[in-house]
């Protein structure tokens, strides 16, 4: 929205308006002493093409010509021009609470149409309709578990994302929730001996991320049985969402809890993006967030009304599975409009790239550096062992204007020098052969 100023007479007459004759009356009730008594301390205004030019220079400071390859829960795909076109008109934001179906019947169907393409790229029966983001999606897919099993402790995988391993643990601080973590095989995967070891009957749930948080996709069957075996629930994070174009779903999972951000939602430094969470549909009702379902109206005609709303506006706080009180509708339709494009062939084709190009770069920074955890499948992303630190390898790279992979020292000291790498449709063969001749 543009910034409308007022005249010194647009002012007056406001003031008559309200039945006051100067802005010194108008701050009256404020004591004097908190009064400013003189200019701010700002720069000179300026006029609104100077604002512009001045914020174009700021933004072509954040290097966005630069090639990424940075992946790590946030991925650099190709948006749709049609995307912002579709998503911005004004239908969309004057409709915007479902509450009522008699106006909203556009964005109940939109929601609709997105929990439907979730359930069929997870394999399963039930989505809601979106949370926050992928790490509080699978932190509430946790406390899913907790209140479906009545359990209160938690199996989780060290190669789930760190921080959604975060936000999973302030969650359970203050639920009285006991979180145990399994450590990686050398093959990147998680270590199914520690892990039958770690589950017991108190265990609600075990919690893996496929792909992981180094690129691997984990033997989720396997996973699965162990879990099942002693009466915990299989929760599976699926960061990269893209993947489902070509990896097969983790079916064997009781609940997937899903970060969309690959489905054309910009990168936007970090945020927002959409989480959303598929399950069985006999754990509907412990599902948070909404859930659009399909209906018909008196005279026959198919309509669309929000069929569950499990948070605290809507029931008694009791009854509540969770205190999020909103959802991501917006960001959700932005997804709805990218998988309508690609449709089935499409979003295939757009995966198979991304693994070839991957697949390729793996080989060219074999030629100088150490590929770590090369024994399990994988699908855009990949570890690389250097002689020297990793943030060195990062700064010389962004002399070049290559953003390159993320560091792991922080969140896995004893990988060392290692740094996880992701390619998509959007590196070229130029950028790949660049990058690897300076990794070392």
């Amino acid at each position: 929205m543009r910034y409308l100023p007022k005249s010194p007479a647009d002012r007056e007459e406001m003031l008559r308006a309200i039945g006051i004759r100067s802005i010194d009356e108008l701050f009256a009730p404020i004591p004097e002493e908190f009064r400013l008594k003189r200019d701010l301390n700002i720069p000179r205004q300026m006029s609104e093409s100077e604002i512009m030019a001045w914020f174009r220079a700021r933004s072509a400071e954040n290097g966005t010509d630069n090639a990424i390859f940075l992946g790590a829960g946030a991925y650099n795909h190709y948006r749709p021009v049609v995307i912002d076109s579709l998503v911005s008109r004004g239908e969309w934001f004057t409709a915007y609470t479902p509450y009522q179906p008699e106006i909203a019947q556009g964005t109940l169907q939109a929601i609709f149409e997105f929990q439907t393409m979730i359930c069929e790229l997870t394999g399963m029966e039930v989505a809601n309709a979106s949370m926050y983001d992928g790490s509080t999606g699978a932190a509430e897919a946790v406390m899913m578990a907790m209140r479906v099993t009545g359990r209160h402790k938690a199996v989780i995988a060290r190669s789930v994302h760190p921080e959604y391993r975060e936000v999973i643990r302030t969650y359970a601080r203050y639920q009285g929730l006991p979180l145990t973590e399994v450590a990686f095989s050398n093959n990147g995967r998680v270590d199914l001996t520690a892990l039958d070891r770690e589950v017991t009957n108190e265990t609600a749930c075990v919690l893996i991320q496929s792909p992981n948080f180094f690129g691997t996709i984990e033997d989720v069957a396997a996973v699965a049985e162990i879990a099942h075996r002693k009466g915990a629930l299989l929760v599976v994070s699926i960061a990269e969402a893209l993947s489902l174009g070509i990896v097969k779903p983790p079916a064997e999972a009781d609940i997937i809890a899903l970060e969309g951000q690959s489905f054309g939602v910009p990168l936007s430094y970090g945020g927002p993006y959409v989480g959303v969470i598929a399950t069985r549909e006999k754990f509907v009702r412990q599902i948070p967030g909404r859930l659009v379902g399909e209906t018909k109206d008196r005279n026959g005609k198919r309509g669309f009304v929000l069929t569950l709303s499990t948070r605290e506006q809507h029931i008694r706080r009791e009854k509540a599975t969770s205190n999020i009180c909103t959802n991501q509708a917006l960001i959700a339709l932005v997804a709805n409009i990218y998988l309508t494009i690609y449709g089935r062939a499409g979003l295939r084709e757009l995966a198979k790239q991304n693994l070839a190009k991957a697949a390729y770069a793996r080989q060219q920074f074999a030629k100088s550096a150490k590929i770590l955890f090369d024994g399990a499948p994988r699908f855009n992303e990949f570890v690389v062992q250097t002689r020297e630190e990793s943030y060195d390898v990062s700064h010389r790279l962004a002399q070049k204007k290559i953003i390159g992979g993320f560091p792991l020292k922080k969140f896995y000291p004893e990988l060392g020098n290692a740094a996880v790498w992701c390619c998509t449709e959007l590196n070229t063969r130029a950028q790949i052969d660049t990058a690897a001749q300076e990794v070392r």
